[in-house]
């Protein structure tokens, strides 16, 4: 069962203030997984990734020295 975005609270990184709005955001509070969605179409789709595998992938962005 999809849980309901429709009061979720977004967030994208502050390294993104002041630029084009080209960035994803993300919801925190979903137990086990993080809800993805792109800031320029906020109605767009949403994409579930789950709590493991992005804290993965935020470790490799990191470790690459990308901003996050």
């Amino acid at each position: 069962m999809t849980p309901d975005f429709g009061t979720a609270v977004w967030r994208k990184s502050s390294y993104s203030e002041g630029g084009d709005n080209d960035c994803v955001e993300v919801a925190d509070g979903y137990t086990g997984m993080v809800p993805v969605r792109d800031s320029k179409a906020p109605d767009g789709p949403i994409v579930l990734f789950g709590a493991a595998p992005w804290a993965s992938f935020l470790r490799a962005l990191q470790a690459s020295g990308s901003k996050v």
